[in-house]
């Protein structure tokens, strides 16, 4: 896939102001406002949301966001598929629904929310068990999350919708694909396996240079031992991970700790992202029954060169059947924020068609 030869330009991390991203964008300060309100305003009237979620919007709460962001995005809660999940909004234009990987939130997509608010109503959620949405003992599996995800877009009134999905938002991504066929316009994933799907090597046989990248495929699964070995240690193991999964450009410390403080603030926050992993049987399983037909909706699969490569596409080339591919140079495993500019352009190309009705 060819990215265009103008891309669209991204702030860099400068606090709250507007100044930024609203002259990037070519519009005003009160124009650029005006757009963030209008989404909560739209949803109100049209009365999608309960009172008691309007009650609650508020600027989210994060460090460094970009210029401008919390004028444009607003933070709430909504009650669907029997969970209440944490959501971060705004935009105007179809609905682009981004699914964050592990071990995150919805504060990776930081970097590319404000240019992808020109053009879409952008949709954050916090998966189940992590950032903060509640977190069950169950309901790990592809086809419960998927179906959270189908609940909120419920909730919200959307009924058609584009998404982006990276690392274990990948498998969200395909299970809604797969499960909800007719909600689904276009789905963008990258860096992750599909467990019942992708080839995986023994994991006695992966080369020392890579244990550090692939050691919490197992670990993860373990039921409690990991969570007492981490508790109180979260800087250390999650340090770890966004170290060694990383490319070039290193996930920022103040990045880094904003995660790990959410991991760290609770048992069940330390337990909930676990839960994921521990489901990895029973997501084989449901995965290996979709993959029996294939999807049919234009699929844009990614990988960084020095992370997965070309698997995200090998894996999605076995299960769909309209798939481009996408390997980013120089880049690790954190795709949204080693490479915003890279995916930006992707995703601007790509969506086109979504976008324009087409």
């Amino acid at each position: 896939m060819k990215s265009p030869s103008t891309r669209p330009t991204l702030p860099e991390d400068s606090g709250s102001s507007f100044e930024g991203l609203a002259g990037s964008a070519g519009v005003t300060r009160t124009q650029f406002v005006r757009r963030g309100l209008a989404t909560g305003l739209a949803l109100g009237v049209a009365g999608v949301l309960p009172d008691a979620a309007l009650a609650k919007t508020k600027p989210p709460k994060a460090p460094r966001l970009p210029a401008g962001f919390t004028g444009t995005f607003k933070s709430r809660y909504i009650k669907a598929n029997g969970l209440r999940q944490h959501v971060v909004m705004g935009g105007d234009g179809p609905p682009l629904l981004l699914v964050h990987g592990w071990p995150q939130n919805w504060y990776q997509y930081r970097h590319l929310m404000p240019a992808l608010a020109r053009e879409f109503q952008v949709i954050a959620p916090d998966q189940r068990g992590m950032g903060l949405s509640d977190k069950p003992r169950q309901g790990y599996d592809p086809a419960t999350l998927a179906n959270d995800v189908i609940g909120l877009m419920d909730a919200l009134g959307q009924q058609r919708f584009a998404a982006v999905g990276f690392d274990t938002g990948m498998e969200i991504g395909y299970a809604l694909a797969a499960d909800h066929a007719d909600r689904v316009d276009r789905l963008v994933v990258g860096e992750a396996v599909i467990p019942g799907i992708s080839p995986s090597p023994p994991i006695l046989a992966v080369p020392d240079p890579l244990v550090g990248k692939v050691f919490h495929l197992l670990f993860n699964r373990l039921g409690g031992v990991n969570e007492e070995l981490v508790r109180g240690r979260e800087d250390k193991f999650f340090g770890f991970i966004y170290e060694a999964e990383g490319g070039p450009k290193k996930l920022p410390d103040y990045a880094v700790k904003y995660y790990v403080d959410g991991f760290a603030s609770s048992r069940d926050a330390l337990r909930g992202q676990f839960e994921l992993y521990r489901a990895a049987a029973v997501s084989a399983a449901q995965n290996q029954e979709r993959a029996k037909q294939k999807v049919t909706l234009p699929v844009l699969a990614i990988g960084g060169e020095l992370s997965l490569g070309e698997l995200p596409a090998v894996t999605m080339n076995t299960i769909a059947s309209d798939v481009q591919t996408l390997v980013i140079p120089n880049t690790g495993h954190w795709l949204a924020e080693e490479a915003p500019d890279e995916i930006l352009a992707a995703l601007t190309t790509f969506l086109a068609p979504f976008r324009q009705g087409a």
